[in-house]
């Protein structure tokens, strides 16, 4: 047998299967380096490496023309001196004539005024508020959105996942970063120094940047699906720009602006009542309650029809100089099962729930332990500062 002309004949197959997967590889390689300057309308200067890259700049391209820069010109009785009149951020479209952004970027406007992403500047009206999450919603006339983001879903997300966030960070426009999602936080890890928020459950936490001026902004999965809105960042300290993103997840937002859209007010659940923290009351007054511990939420007002009324929840007596007066009104200490520290946590706990759900609040009444269930009603157009 010959051995030798079998061995040619062998390295020559080999040859040519390696000759026809090189140039099949060859072929994928040039279609995909083709396709990075067809997808989004790219024009790079070389060719994108890799398809993360292509990704990227093709969410950034179709989803810039529908971010927007917002300019507010504060009043001028919430000025200090020196101050700048001028609070800038951001914001995008979700309709053709409708823009969301943070309730803290249009706070106590005088004026506000959107930048399109061509650089056309055109007048906003609000159009709804929601507070308790920090969002609002900007209407424009006179011009159409260029281009409307739709939202994701952002329960769904797994840490490590891509962001990518567009803004206007020291009012530079259609800023784009890119990072990851980190984890959600409950809102007690997120302290703020505005009394906005207190209805977040929890909040987002990326490694994308979001810098002053990046607030309102969209942050986008890698199918350029708003994920959560842009609304602040944590930093180690006062000299140092955040390294941490925080976001308002987008599940609560779009509930948010369906409610605003629909009834005019957000349908979270509230009990309609006052609260005050417990740490606030003097020592001797929580041992008259009998009381040793700090934590919990002390019943002040119960207004008639409110949901807290309905489940007859006590409120606190005072006197003519405001001092309050034993026994106590009802002092909650865990709603659904979940100890609270303050008010705070009864809001965000509360606010979970929708109009007609049922929360069973766990309440230290006549220096007992009671429970007490308080169905959830629809929030009404006045507007108001209960909790």
């Amino acid at each position: 047998m010959d051995y030798s002309r079998q061995d040619e004949e062998s390295t020559s197959r080999k040859r040519r299967v390696n000759a026809a997967r090189i140039l099949s590889l060859t072929l994928l390689l040039a279609g995909t380096m083709a396709g990075a300057y067809l997808i989004g309308q790219v024009n790079a200067q070389r060719t994108l490496i890799t398809s993360d890259e292509i990704n990227t700049v093709k969410v950034a391209q179709e989803s810039l023309p529908a971010v927007v820069r917002i300019d507010n010109r504060v009043q001028r009785d919430q000025l200090q001196p020196g101050e700048d009149p001028i609070i800038t951020g951001t914001g995008f479209f979700y309709k053709k004539n409708l823009i969301v952004t943070n309730y803290h970027v249009i706070e106590f406007q005088d004026s506000l005024s959107v930048t399109l992403f061509n650089g056309r500047k055109v007048s906003a009206k609000i159009e709804g508020i929601d507070p308790g999450i920090d969002i609002a919603i900007l209407r424009v006339t006179g011009v159409t959105a260029p281009k409307t983001l739709s939202f994701g879903n952002s329960a769904r997300l797994i840490p490590g996942q891509k962001i990518i966030a567009i803004g206007t960070p020291l009012k530079v426009p259609n800023v784009v970063s890119m990072g990851i999602y980190s984890v959600m936080a409950t809102a007690d890890h997120v302290p703020r120094n505005d009394i906005l928020g207190n209805e977040i459950g929890e909040y987002l936490l990326t490694t994308a940047s979001i810098q002053e001026g990046s607030s309102g902004g969209p942050l986008l999965d890698s199918r350029g699906a708003v994920i959560a809105v842009a609304d602040a960042n944590a930093a180690p300290n006062g000299l140092l720009p955040g390294i941490i993103g925080i976001a308002i997840p987008g599940d609560l937002v779009k509930q948010s602006l369906d409610d605003l859209e629909k009834i005019g007010v957000p349908q979270r659940g509230t009990l309609g009542a006052t609260l005050e923290d417990l740490s606030t009351l003097p020592p001797a007054l929580r041992q008259l309650a009998g009381l040793s511990s700090s934590e919990g939420a002390l019943v002040m007002d119960v207004p008639a029809g409110s949901a807290a009324a309905r489940a007859r929840l006590r409120g606190s007596l005072s006197n003519n100089s405001g001092q309050l007066l034993s026994p106590l009104g009802d002092i909650i200490v865990a709603v659904d099962g979940v100890g609270v520290k303050n008010s705070f946590d009864v809001t965000r706990l509360v606010a979970i729930k929708r109009p007609g759900q049922t929360v069973t609040l766990r309440v230290w009444r006549n220096k007992k332990s009671v429970d007490i269930k308080v169905t959830l009603l629809k929030r009404t157009l006045q507007p108001s500062n209960n909790r």
